[in-house]
């Protein structure tokens, strides 16, 4: 297989990883939970090294997991404390234990391949080259063999705890009421994004998974409001991103984790713009037609108002609606060519008469 194949598969499969317990996070509105847990598990990291004195020791991740439920705990701590706000205490907690991981690795780890601007920036063209061997065999990239096992652990949790993880996130009073442990699947979530942070950064670092977290979850969400589709939509979009994000940084010569962030963004544009009920276009061409419909019903129940009235005539006539409707004369015409097409009105010389169905029509807008 080769490096460049490698390296779209890498980028691939984590930010599937990435995408499964996004969804949770953006549905949960604790998204800048990822932030704070992607920088301060560096913590955990350096402390792991410091007890192992092994770059490649497993309580790395194990400190690094840990670290993430602790950054939790401290959030939650102050939250509940009433004194600020959540994100308030995401502000005040994750640049705290940050700073001191850095302070860390620069006083005691300078020798050690413990670098800052790595689990920032990540570097993933060079993830092929350092190889996961054991057993006497080469199974690929240490960056692909910890992304495929991440990304099953996290396909296996949501499997397992779909009802619950579904019940806990769009009415946690319920699930209180039917005995099940928010805190414990709350926690588990956490875990579980400090474990994928963890496990992507020697590969594209800190902040692509932030994005990765984040941006294909919102896009899906944009997207359906079915929570199996959002996840699927949210697999798809990151995958897309990530391979997008690689032929982008090839053509142009660039970073591959930027161009793969940049793509993120991209494809959440789209989603923005075309989404089919939360797009921008669609909420334009939604709000454009309810004016002509309330347009055309106050034409409705102008009409309904003066009829059968010594008036009648009067306010029937065309070229006096501008005038009592206070529209313009464009608006007038396009108005009446709407009702007429929707059955509401007909024309009788140049009075407008009121059809059975514009009678309905106005008589629901005069009870609404």
């Amino acid at each position: 297989m080769s490096p460049q194949l490698e390296v779209q598969l890498i980028a691939a499969v984590i930010a599937a990883a990435c995408a499964i317990p996004g969804v949770f996070l953006v549905l949960r509105r604790t998204a800048m939970m990822s932030d704070a847990i992607s920088h301060t598990v560096l913590l955990g990291i350096v402390l792991g090294f410091f007890l192992t004195r092994d770059i490649e020791s497993p309580w790395l991740f194990v400190g690094a997991m840990l670290m993430g439920v602790v950054t939790v705990s401290f959030v939650e701590v102050i939250s509940r404390t009433q004194l600020v706000k959540e994100d308030t205490a995401i502000g005040l907690v994750f640049p705290a234990l940050f700073s001191i991981a850095v302070i860390l690795i620069s006083r005691f780890a300078g020798n050690v391949h413990l670098d800052v601007d790595a689990v920032l920036l990540g570097e993933i063209a060079l993830a092929p080259f350092d190889r996961f061997m054991a057993f006497g065999q080469d199974w690929g990239p240490r960056a692909l063999v910890i992304g495929v096992i991440i990304l099953l652990v996290n396909l296996l949790f949501v499997v397992a705890f779909y009802k619950e993880l579904k019940l806990t996130t769009f009415d946690p009073g319920l699930a209180i009421a039917l005995g099940f442990s928010s805190v414990l699947l709350h926690y588990s979530l956490m875990a579980l994004v400090s474990v994928t942070a963890v496990g992507a950064f020697d590969a594209v670092g800190s902040i692509l998974v932030i994005a990765l977290f984040i941006v294909p979850p919102a896009a899906a969400y944009l997207l359906t409001d079915r929570l199996s589709h959002m996840l699927g939509l949210s697999i798809l979009t990151g995958v897309g991103s990530a391979v997008c994000g690689y032929w982008m940084a090839r053509s142009l010569d660039v970073s591959i984790s930027g161009s793969m962030a940049t793509m993120t963004g991209v494809f959440f544009a789209v989603a923005l713009l075309f989404a089919p009920e939360r797009g921008l276009i669609a909420i334009a061409l939604r709000r454009l037609r309810q004016r002509w419909e309330f347009a055309t019903q106050m034409l409705a129940l102008h009409l309904l108002n003066h009829e059968g009235t010594p008036d009648a005539e009067v306010e029937s006539r065309v070229e006096t609606l501008n005038e009592h409707l206070h529209w313009q004369t464009a608006f007038t015409k396009r108005v009446i060519q709407l009702a007429e097409q929707n059955g509401l009105v007909q024309r009788q010389s140049d009075l407008l008469i009121l059809t059975d169905r514009g009678r309905q029509v106005a008589q629901q807008a005069s009870l609404s």
